[in-house]
């Protein structure tokens, strides 16, 4: 099974995401988009939630993490078929910005341009890459968590538990949208919430740690 960190962002940095009307409707598209089947036309349209329906998924998300002016994915396509992990960019990309300028009325490109895909080859990017993604809404609290500064783990991981728009909710016994992600892969890496806050810990509080996770983004 291959591995992939898969990352765009709005354009010129732009939010991506106004409220949490916006939001939802990323997390749905996560769900609807990850399908062979071709595009409803009426995803598009603002307000529109298609309901759920058989699918015949296109990747397996393994952990997911939304931020206002971007976002990160770890996932695996099917049978290892870069096209499906293609067409599922295509359709979320598209599709999600579709809504977002009919929704808030603007036109043009909502994302700075084809998404960032890095291939997971190393047992210790594969190791990290689930706490990256799910420690980025850090940075809303501030960056030193970057630098393995974080002078209060506390209030960091009191932040992470109550920040819906990623997978970490659901790796860590809630139901928050447990639908989208697909957790045979890394819950044994992750392990339970207890062995979660360990790792965690010590990724905010040490530099070399901080700095060994980051790297993965920047290769």
């Amino acid at each position: 099974m291959e591995l992939y960190h898969v990352l765009n962002r709005g354009v010129d940095k732009r939010n991506v995401v106004v409220d949490d009307f916006d939001r939802f409707r990323f997390v749905h598209s996560l769900f609807v988009f990850n399908d062979k089947h071709a595009l409803n036309p009426n995803h598009g349209r603002k307000g529109e939630f298609l309901k759920t329906f058989d699918r015949d998924p296109l990747v397996l998300i393994h952990a997911w993490c939304l931020m206002d002016n971007h976002y990160h994915l770890l996932v695996s396509p099917i049978n290892d078929d870069l096209k499906s992990l293609s067409q599922f960019m295509k359709k979320l990309n598209m599709g999600y910005a579709r809504y977002f300028n009919e929704r808030h009325e603007r036109s043009g490109y909502l994302w700075q341009g084809r998404y960032k895909k890095i291939h997971i080859e190393q047992d210790a990017h594969f190791l990290y890459i689930p706490f990256y993604i799910h420690l980025n809404p850090l940075d809303f609290l501030g960056k030193s968590w970057r630098s393995g500064e974080m002078t209060s783990s506390e209030s960091a991981v009191d932040f992470l538990s109550q920040y819906r728009w990623s997978s970490y909710q659901d790796y860590s016994g809630e139901n928050n949208f447990n639908s989208v992600i697909h957790k045979e892969l890394l819950r044994p890496i992750l392990g339970n919430s207890s062995a979660q806050l360990k790792v965690i810990n010590q990724i905010i509080s040490s530099a070399d740690l901080a700095q060994g996770s980051l790297r993965i983004e920047q290769k």
